[in-house]
């Protein structure tokens, strides 16, 4: 009997981060317990429909992760062509968007099971169960069908990291993620989880905000080798919240200063988490390696955090956020989400006028704004309902949700063009700030030039004929999506595809 089960990660947007680390964390006891695993990853396989259907040709059953939007459209084809090629092959999903809406996904013909939440053990006793020919349907945190019927097992207990295996890193191809993106990174997670409930976030729903973390020590030896083994250039840390710990994380930066061995790494956190640590940690922290932080910020209006159940977030803290990390030599980015339900104009003026005094203090700070994006499973979608936002009733429709971009019935027409006016000024004058190696002699000169008209706009929230924005799209390219987790300028959907 075959013992032989294959892993898909479909295509996504984007220059990948590495070896996608759901895949090899399943992979890991799979292997331990004697199975043939085979990892498919669409971002370094442009024949990947080929090559699945070829390796389940012997195989136990496929596996798809998947996140939630465009990334569903890859996972739909995939699974699709097995179940023409393979009727009888068991198709499991797993991954964020499976595990917040199993009922609705497992509607599907095509797929067989979900794997729910941390999948590592649940995968493992479902192909055990396969191998020995037994059902799966009673495998705890799976929900499958059983008659044509949808049947949720009871969830299964999360395992602490610790006592889970190192994810399956020698089965990464690093030079061929190389050849793609042209860096030699690799995706890592120091921990699980967020203590926080923001109303907006999937996290809380997924992780039911419990903190799951690896004791350092773990941490330090397992990428320092890693680093060292497949000359890694950047380690990005894939955690919802590193500093929750603030002792750890910096137990962490002195095992890797201590090393000797040098990369650099990043990371997402809060604001208040990092204020937490002294200028001397920070400063440990850019030491170590720190290169870049990602902080939810969202707003600095009071009301609108509220609405968000993000109280914890204060906007003096916003302010001692970018200058510890300037102090690190740590460039940080600022997420911020527009049209939140009972956001206001003058809410939105607050926060670009605040936002726009911290980068003209801090050199070291970036933004991406967005417009707010319905996920599945977040707790406020009662009122969205009320709000006349439809929410998809089908996989395929979350498939078409398009991330970033504007589908709320609340922000549109005038409204809607007003605040693109306002973050198109509000981007371009933070960027004309940043004078950089390239052409600083022409970056200077529009500076100036441009400088005391945005900054006019901006204060007055005036934005008729628009001179400045024309002149500036010309010699300067705004990015108006970052990546919390790297800072890097990602495909111009969020704010500029309103």
């Amino acid at each position: 009997m075959t013992r032989k089960v294959v892993l898909f990660y479909p295509p996504y947007d984007g220059p990948p981060l590495g070896a996608p680390l759901c895949l090899l964390s399943l992979a890991a006891p799979l292997r331990n317990g004697g199975f043939e695993v085979v990892i498919v990853d669409a971002a370094i396989d442009p024949q990947w429909m080929k090559t699945v259907l070829r390796e389940i040709s012997d195989a136990l059953c496929l596996g798809i992760s998947v996140l939630t939007g465009p990334m569903i459209v890859g996972a739909v084809r995939m699974a699709k062509a097995v179940r023409k090629e393979m009727p009888a092959l068991p198709v499991i999903f797993g991954g964020w968007h499976p595990s917040l809406l199993p009922g609705q996904t497992l509607q599907e013909n095509y797929i067989d099971a979900i794997v729910r939440g941390q999948g590592e053990l649940t995968l493992l006793e479902i192909a055990e169960n396969l191998a020995a020919k037994k059902s799966f349907h009673g495998v705890h945190g799976v929900s499958s069908k059983q008659f044509g019927l949808p049947q949720h097992s009871p969830e299964r207990r999360v395992a602490l990291l610790d006592d889970l295996p190192t994810p399956a890193f020698e089965m990464a191809d690093f030079d061929a993620y190389e050849r793609v993106s042209g860096e030699r990174k690799l995706a890592y997670a120091t921990s699980v989880g967020c203590p926080y409930a923001c109303n907006y976030c999937t996290d809380m729903v997924f992780y039911k905000r419990r903190f799951n973390a690896l004791e350092p020590k773990r941490v330090i030896d397992e990428v320092t080798e890693l680093v060292a083994k497949y000359r890694i250039t950047e380690v990005a840390m894939l955690d919802s919240n590193l500093p929750v710990d603030w002792r750890r994380a910096r137990d962490i930066a002195q095992g890797f200063l201590d090393s000797k061995i040098k990369f650099a790494w990043t990371f997402q956190a809060s604001t208040d988490f990092l204020c937490r640590m002294s200028d001397e940690d920070v400063r440990l922290l850019g030491a170590s390696g720190v290169s870049h932080m990602g902080f939810g910020t969202e707003s600095t209006s009071s009301s609108v955090l509220k609405l968000m159940n993000k109280r914890h977030q204060r906007v003096d803290e916003m302010y001692e956020t970018a200058r510890k990390a300037a102090i690190g030599g740590i460039h940080v980015t600022f997420n911020l989400i527009f049209g939140y339900p009972g956001e206001t104009h003058a809410d939105r003026i607050e926060t670009l006028r605040t936002m726009s005094d911290i980068a003209r203090q801090f050199w070291n700070v970036s933004f991406s704004p967005n417009i707010f994006t319905p996920y599945p499973g977040i707790p406020i979608w009662p009122q969205l309902r009320e709000l006349g936002l439809q929410e998809p009733r089908s996989l395929e429709e979350w498939a078409e949700l398009p991330l970033g971009r504007n589908t709320l019935p609340w922000l549109q027409g005038e409204e809607l063009k007003k605040l693109w006016q306002m973050l198109q000024f509000f981007l371009l004058n933070n960027q004309l700030r940043k004078v950089t190696k390239d052409h600083p002699r022409l970056r200077t000169g529009l500076r100036r030039a441009l400088g005391a008209p945005l900054r006019w706009r901006l204060k007055t929230n005036k934005y008729f004929f628009p001179w400045e924005l024309w002149v500036g799209r010309r010699l300067e390219k705004i990015v108006t999506r970052r990546s919390l987790v790297t800072g890097q300028p990602l495909k111009p959907e969020g704010a500029g595809a309103c």
